[in-house]
């Protein structure tokens, strides 16, 4: 016991929050021995495995050099160099890459197994050496990606595991988001290198590798489609559908073949009644288990029709819904990308929820599966953006934005343009079975938008069980299924189209700054109406917008996005301030007043 304290205590001793800048209260409570200790793939689960988190060596060094020999000092794995929880700050440019390096063991009892290396993920660019040896290569900012290392292990003892990684920010032409290298307004500091979980663990040579659940209400069932790598002559996939500890539905196919599971009675999934199935997903062969692995799964459907006015309305399990919740940025002022804990993760849905939200506008950014899991647990709806981010030929980064119809497209060669379908592609298949998610965003205010109805109609085609809003505020075309404009600070309707459903994808941003939680001096901070002086001026006003989309809604909007959960930086135009110590609202009256928005729709 002692011994565990001196090496707890070496830790600590080498990692400290780096800069002054606010903080959330969990990290006061960050423990560089036990990091995001949670498992991190809720949708895929196995008992046996081994967090990677921790201290490990870094080094910045000139884009090209060779792998160094010493380094530059210790940074928190998975928060990002430039993050104070990370215990560095430094910045990373164009021209440089990051560097890291740690030691792991395999453990005694997985001897015999596979071993499997994974990263939630790594912005942007990775190369993954294992003891000297490259074992891959990926890219994409956003997704999680893993590779079979067992070749390349030596021994039974400390095996070195080496990363690099290259990421040009706002000079390439990559899904980025609101990163960039001069942040100021609403762009926001990079984040660069590993900023999810990485961890390990053992598999058989034949072994589940995705599952995929798309959810039929209508014929009661769902479609399952099981990937397994190594799979044998002879190797069948089960599905087992429990409630609780009840099997209520079971199906087998065999490998990387669609199943329709099928289901009497199911129970449905809402906001009101977030209703999770277990899974049991395992490949047989002769009676016998090979692989299993644990999942979940919901019932539930997401469409749109016409009311009896003639207006399209979306609808959740076949009845009209109101969609309502706030734009989420999903950056902390300690973690940026990186959330502190699991509990950070649950304050954030949970006080949306408290506020008397149904949905979230998950903002040019892709989370971690944790989060999505708890979106899907507690009932939140999920409008999910690509990270966009647009380059011309040459590599620079090109933003234009246009709401109105016939705007030109961002100038994008041809290279940039593959690298978005790929990396959107990825995304969708990173989040495709999460329930939660009911709406598709590939672009947001012409932000890199380029073929808009061939990418809309791809996303429709790829996803024909999610509903697709192609351009949120940007650049619009027929394409399916949303017309969504950006109309700041009140609501207000300056497009309408009667052959799709109608959103306000964004509106609001009113500022309130409360001194000793803002990311700057409080008098340099902004938001899109301008700074209030208490929160019973930020109530009166969002009162008064409430009432203005209310009007709108008995004639179009059948959704609406409030600019935002929290502050982000400079912006104080949050209902939480950056740290998350201070709700600015008051809950109940903010509840009230939602809560009148959602259900003004079918009055």
């Amino acid at each position: 016991m002692l011994a565990a304290f001196a090496v707890v205590g070496v830790a600590n001793a080498q990692w400290a929050p780096a800069g002054d800048r606010i903080k959330t209260k969990w990290a006061d409570n960050i423990d560089p021995d036990n990091v995001l200790p949670e498992y991190p793939r809720p949708q895929m689960t196995r008992s046996d495995w081994e967090n990677l988190n921790g201290l490990w060596d870094y080094a910045i060094r000139n884009k090209g050099e060779e792998q160094p020999t010493t380094f530059d000092g210790k940074i928190l794995v998975p928060y990002p160099v430039e993050s104070s929880l990370s215990g560095v700050m430094k910045n990373v440019s164009d021209q440089q890459e990051l560097w890291y390096n740690t030691t792991f063991e395999v453990p005694r009892k997985w001897r015999g197994k596979d071993l499997i290396l994974h990263f939630g993920a790594v912005d942007w660019k990775a190369d993954v050496f294992v003891n000297d040896k490259l074992v891959g290569t990926h890219t994409n900012g956003y997704v999680p990606f893993s590779f079979n290392i067992t070749p390349f292990l030596q021994g039974r003892g400390k095996q070195k595991l080496t990363v690099r990684v290259w990421d040009p920010t706002d000079k390439g032409y990559q899904a980025r988001g609101k990163q960039i290298h001069n942040p100021h307004g609403i762009w926001y500091t990079p984040v660069t290198g590993i900023w999810q979980t990485v961890w390990m663990e053992p598999v058989a040579k034949t072994h589940i590798t995705n599952i995929k659940t798309i959810p039929n209400l209508d014929d009661k069932n769902w479609a399952v489609t099981v990937s397994v790598d190594n799979a044998q002559e002879g190797d069948m996939v089960e599905v087992a559908i429990m409630d609780g500890d009840q099997q209520v539905a079971v199906e087998r196919a065999t490998p990387g073949t669609t199943m329709l599971v099928k289901i009497e009675n199911p129970k449905l999934w809402s906001p009101d009644s977030p209703f999770l199935y277990d899974m049991k997903v395992s490949v047989v062969n002769d009676g016998k288990k090979v692989d299993e692995v644990g999942s979940y799964t919901a019932m539930r459907k997401i469409s749109k029709k016409r009311d009896k006015k003639g207006i399209y309305r979306m609808e959740l399990n076949n009845k009209p819904l109101f969609q309502f919740g706030p734009l989420d940025q999903g950056w902390w002022p300690d973690g940026l990308y990186t959330q502190p804990s699991d509990e950070a993760l649950v304050f954030d849905i949970q006080k949306t929820i408290d506020l008397g939200y149904n949905m979230i506008r998950k903002h040019v950014k892709v989370e971690s599966a944790r989060w999505y899991y708890y979106c899907d647990k507690m009932g939140m709806l999920v409008w999910q953006d690509m990270p966009n981010s647009s380059a011309d030929k040459n590599g620079d980064a090109r933003w234009e934005k246009n709401t109105f119809m016939g705007g030109k497209d961002a100038v994008r060669s041809e290279e940039s343009k593959a690298n978005y379908r790929k990396e959107w592609k990825e995304i969708m298949d990173y989040c495709m079975s999460f329930p939660s998610i009911v709406v598709w965003v590939p672009f947001n205010e012409a932000w890199g938008q380029f073929d808009t109805e061939s990418v809309a109609k791809w996303t429709k085609e790829y996803d024909p069980s999610r509903l697709v809003n192609p351009a949120s505020g940007g650049n619009h075309t027929k394409a399916d299924d949303i017309l969504d404009t950006h109309e700041y600070p009140n609501p207000r309707m300056v497009l309408y189209n009667g052959e799709k459903v109608n959103v306000l994808g964004e509106y609001g941003g009113i500022g309130y700054a409360i001194e000793g939680h803002t990311w700057v001096d409080s008098k340099n901070n902004w938001g899109y109406s301008g700074l209030k002086k208490d929160a019973d001026e930020l109530t009166e006003e969002y009162r008064r917008y409430a009432d203005m989309l209310k009007e709108f809604i008995k004639v179009a909007y059948a959704g609406a996005v409030y600019t935002q959960t929290t502050d982000v930086e400079v912006e104080v135009n949050g209902l939480i301030t950056y740290d998350r110590k201070i709700v600015k609202v008051d809950e109940n009256k903010f509840k009230e007043i939602n809560q009148s928005v959602i259900n003004s729709m079918n009055e």
